[in-house]
């Protein structure tokens, strides 16, 4: 159970390959002799045996050949017969290179593996490669270089143009996956398998679409928390609905909601496969997070400012040195040159001047990293500035990429770099696109690591009322809510909304307009217009009764012209917002597929359209990712003190978006939302006019998620934690991890005795690497749970203050099994807490939890001479027998 179940598939210790018959070539399909002969072209380190499917033999003969992995290349309607006997060999693992097979019959190969319990790669794969292992079965072409990068693509057309291009430019790989249509093992199962393959640092992806966006998430988040991933992506789509009955679904694109996703993920997106492996060049090295200030050093105007213009374009800034840096870097330099913007050394520039210039440029605090450009110049050696530059990087903490521009003359420089694995490029724009992409990947990192919980630490919404008036408007066999009906929502959840009440007669909107006090504004009320404006349905600053009584009139007879179909139920009459220096605002939801809800925010009012400002995010929202939120949208320059109006309150819009997101989680019937305008100002928010779309909820399995099972991202799930009593006195606390908890894990794992750290790990490490602990730390609460029991401790700082601190003391875990029926456990509790129940009861919980999601049965490795686990899962009513495949081990299970 410590390898990952994926192993025998990607590296695989023994392989049977059907593939016709060697001695009848002319009957073999195309796909049989490539896949026979890569494999015969390589050295592989296990064993390869070849078979027929029309071999002759009883069952017992066939289970002498098991092996790990079956490889089918054979006509398609023979790839079932091959994955039958397969799976009657115990193989436990196939891959089917064979093309052509359809949706249907690809459905009944699943059902096959299914019952045969066999991991399933493909149909219409084109294979895989493991370099390392010498394993090329594939028709990807020769097997490629060892490296460290790892390659999954869901086109084998573009997996093989990346692998030749990657041949001529010296990239090595760990493992190159192609997934073919209708695969049964997809791109989620086998991300997390590369999140956990000690021999991959960087994960490249090229996706066409996915199926299933909870699992994609959790795989992609679990991987780009342990290592880079960059993803390519095709298939963009503008944004436009025409059926969409929302101003947020109108200008919300799917390919906006997928940059949006890659960004919660932690992952980068690019544009091209060549700059696919640049950014993975980049972020292979261990650079600490940065911002998004890029120092130039040139040796030419024209190149720097071609640098200085794509910082420009992307949205980054040109790091410029502080007055401390100028004054000191200054006197080393050449007399013409010049540090005011560019670090431009002028055509005298020589290796000494690089090399002080760089030097001075990654000690100042006001860069986050540095570019090197060189020019060709007469009497200067490209390639001694290349070794100049070289030394400086020996003990550089921040980014440095260069650029040699020319071809001939600096293709010794390039090399020098390559050496010593230094980012280099051809061109400015180039290299600062790959600056990017670190600034965008620590960025991202960011936003991965917010685990928000469904609610706010604000007022508690009132969810219920909320629920009868959905629940009203659906059993009314609607779907769109009133303006009445949407401000009612959105007040359910203490959105401040105007004051607006509904007039059904002229007579009657002279009334309330007179009540309410003037200037009112007047709108058209009907479930069937979605935008009021675009049938004059709006009227504004009405200052009095009979204004009031007439435009009622008008608006009535206006509408029912131009829109005779339309139900009126009447006209909505609200007090004006009185902000006269607001800003207008508008907060939107829509729903993607697969992705689900997504929470959209940017500059509104009557042109919003127009405008087309849409930042959008993911929920669940924290603090955190509402202000990362706004700042990423057009409307947030705005928002500060600006031509004599004062700064919005800017902690009023984040706790906007904080209810949205609790309603978008609490609610799964909403499928769309406008909240255009929100009027801001120095004072606070209030929304001026609301729309609603909703549906019946999502069909939902039992279990953790069902609740949220709308969401591609899984809330944190505060309603596990729990205070409990000591036996030996003092109180604990049972809750869910999470990623700040890293630094109180690794305490609890290097404070733990050599034994029982052997006991958990079966290792002798002394503490967590910072890969398992990221794995530990930051999890998707769906396939897999980790429980803490954490204490309160009182000690003293070096000044003998005394502060109270909290400890981790225990941790029990559970992942799912590939089945998706049983998970796995593991336990571990301070030496110092043993024989104090927490080692039952975190068993008891995250049991519990698993038992919740709708899982049938949890099971665990635990070694033979660990007699006190031994005797805890006794206790807890396990069942203990021994593992067949290492006798050093019990293995315990238990009945959910």
């Amino acid at each position: 159970m410590d390898k990952h179940y994926l192993t025998p598939l990607f590296s695989p210790q023994s392989i049977v390959v059907f593939a016709g018959n060697a001695d009848k070539p002319q009957g073999r399909s195309v796909q049989a002799r490539q896949v026979h002969a890569a494999l015969k072209a390589q050295s592989f380190q296990g064993t390869l045996a070849f078979l027929d499917i029309h071999t002759t033999g009883t069952l017992a003969d066939l289970a002498q050949s098991r092996a790990d992995l079956a490889i089918i290349a054979l006509a398609p309607h023979l790839v079932a017969d091959a994955l039958e006997i397969a799976g009657r060999m115990a193989c436990r693992c196939a891959l089917i290179v064979s093309s052509g097979i359809g949706a249907e019959p690809a459905a009944q190969l699943k059902k096959i593996a299914k019952r045969e319990n066999v991991l399933l790669l493909g149909p219409n794969s084109m294979g895989l490669q493991n370099p390392r292992l010498g394993l090329n079965a594939s028709t990807l072409g020769p097997l490629a270089a060892q490296g460290t990068l790892a390659l999954v693509s869901q086109s084998g057309a573009l997996t093989t143009a990346m692998l030749d291009w990657a041949h001529s430019n010296a990239v090595g790989f760990s493992t190159v996956v192609s997934l073919g249509a209708n695969t049964a093992v997809d791109i989620a199962q086998v991300l997390d398998y590369l999140a956990n393959d000690g021999n991959t640092q960087s994960i490249l992806v090229y996706l066409e679409g996915i199926a299933n966006a909870r699992q994609f998430m959790s795989a992609l988040r679990s991987a780009a928390n342990a290592k880079p991933v960059i993803v390519l992506k095709s298939g963009r789509k503008p944004a436009g609905n025409a059926a969409a009955q929302t101003h947020s679904g109108a200008i919300v694109g799917s390919d906006d909601v997928f940059d949006a996703a890659l960004r919660r993920a932690g992952a980068v997106r690019v544009g091209s496969f060549v700059e696919l492996f640049s950014a993975a060049k980049c972020l292979a090295s261990s650079y600490r997070p940065v911002g998004q200030r890029l120092a130039v050093i040139t040796n030419g105007g024209g190149p720097g400012v071609l640098a200085a213009d794509a910082l420009n374009h992307i949205g980054l800034q040109l790091g410029q040195l502080s007055a401390e840096t100028v004054k000191r870097l200054t006197p080393l330099l050449a007399s013409l040159a010049t540090c005011t913007d560019l670090v431009d050394l002028s055509e005298e520039a020589t290796p000494e001047h690089y090399r002080a210039a760089t030097e001075a440029a990654d000690k100042d605090r006001t860069v986050d990293g540095v570019l090197v450009l060189f020019s060709p110049k007469s009497g200067t050696s490209a390639t001694a500035v290349a070794q100049a530059v070289v030394q400086v990087k020996t003990t550089m903490v921040k980014p440095l990429l260069t650029c040699w521009m020319g071809d001939a003359t600096v293709a010794a420089a390039r090399a020098v770099f390559n050496q010593a694995a230094i980012p280099t490029f051809r061109t400015p724009e180039a290299a600062v696109g790959a600056f990017g992409n670190i600034a965008t990947f620590y960025q991202n990192q960011r936003l991965l690591q917010q685990t928000p919980p469904p609610l706010s630490a604000l007022a508690k919404p009132d969810i219920e009322g909320a629920r009868l008036v959905i629940e009203t408007v659906l059993a009314e066999r609607r779907k769109v809510l009133t303006e009445m009906e949407s401000k009612t929502l959105l007040s359910c959840f203490h959105i401040p909304v105007t004051n607006t009440i509904l007039a059904r007669s002229a007579n009657e909107a002279m009334m309330v307009a007179a009540q309410l006090g003037f200037p009112v504004a007047l709108k058209i009320a009907s479930p069937d217009i979605s935008h009021k404006s675009d049938v004059m349905g709006v009227a504004l600053n009405i200052t009095n009764a009979a204004s009031a009584r007439d435009n009622y009139n008008d608006m009535v007879e206006r509408v029912k012209r131009l829109q005779p179909d339309a139900t009126i139920s009447g006209v909505t009459v609200q007090k004006m917002a009185n902000a006269r220096r607001g800003r207008e605002i508008y907060v939107g939801l829509v729903t993607d597929e697969p992705f689900g809800p997504v929470i959209v925010f940017g500059a509104g009012g009557s042109m919003i359209e127009l405008f087309n400002d849409r930042a959008m995010e993911l929920p669940p929202l924290n603090q955190f990712l509402g202000r990362r939120l706004i700042d990423r949208s057009r409307v947030a320059e705005t928002l500060g003190a600006w031509r004599g109006a004062s700064a919005v309150r800017i902690e009023a819009l984040e706790q906007v978006l904080l209810r949205v997101s609790e309603m978008v989680c609490e609610l799964p019937q909403l499928r769309e939302m406008d909240i255009n305008p929100i009027i801001v100002d120095e004072s606070g928010v209030v929304a001026v006019d609301a729309r609603i779309v909703i549906d019946s909820a999502p069909q939902a399995s039992s279990g953790l998620a069902s609740h949220y099972n709308h969401l591609s991202i899984l809330p944190y799930p505060a309603r596990y934690e729990q205070e409990l009593p000591l036996r030996r006195g003092g109180e604990y606390t049972i809750r869910p991890i999470h990623p700040d908890d890293a630094e109180m894990l690794k305490r609890l794992v290097r404070e733990l005795s050599p034994q029982s750290r052997y006991f958990r790990f079966v290792s002798s490490m002394a503490e967590l690497p910072p890969p398992l602990l990221a794995r530990f730390t930051l999890i998707d609460y769906d396939r897999e749970m980790a429980l803490v029991a954490v204490v309160k401790e009182r000690v003293s700082d070096p000044q003998g203050n005394i502060e109270e601190t909290e400890r981790i003391v225990g941790v029990s875990r559970y992942v799912t099994n590939p089945d998706r029926a049983s998970c796995e456990f593991a336990l571990v509790v301070a030496d110092d807490f043993n024989g104090q129940g927490l080692g039952s009861r975190l068993m008891e919980s995250i049991m519990e939890v698993a038992r919740e999601k709708g899982l049938s049965e949890i099971e665990g490795l635990v070694l033979t001479g660990n007699s006190a686990m031994l005797k805890l899962m006794r206790g807890l009513g396990f069942t203990v027998k021994a593992y067949a495949e290492d006798p050093d081990f019990k293995l315990v299970s238990h009945a959910l």
